[in-house]
């Protein structure tokens, strides 16, 4: 009787598409992921929109989103994020007088998980 039960759940399974998965113990992403970003541009008009592009990668739980940040004094500016590749971004750069931007990018994966990529600087002409 118990070799036709475990036949019948067999059969079952199979039917199914016939896949089981047992685990055991926690399953913790804790591994960062990768993040870098790149611009074409040399250098932005005052007042003018700097297009930044950034990588990113994770090889446990995928990418949910990548935030971009403007360097403004002696704090960062979240510009805003993009969830889907190519992760991209136009800054807008402030007429205030600086000579040069800086910018980074931020990405999140869906374990919470989050790495900054280098910061990024472009010269700012009148």
């Amino acid at each position: 009787m118990k070799r036709l039960a475990s036949l019948a759940a067999t059969l079952l399974l199979a039917g199914c598409g016939g896949g089981l998965y047992i685990g055991w113990g926690d399953y913790d992403d804790d591994g960062v992921p990768s993040v870098s970003i790149t611009t074409a541009q040399t250098s932005v008009p005052a007042g003018g929109t700097l297009r930044v592009v950034a990588a990113a990668s994770d090889d446990d739980s995928g990418i949910d989103e990548v935030a971009f940040y403007r360097v403004d004094g002696a704090g960062d500016t979240r510009l805003g994020s993009d969830g889907s590749a190519p992760y991209e971004w136009n800054v807008p750069v402030p007429a205030d007088g600086r000579t040069t931007v800086s910018v980074f990018a931020l990405a999140r994966d869906g374990a919470g998980n989050t790495a900054t990529s280098n910061r990024l600087t472009v010269v700012v002409t009148p």
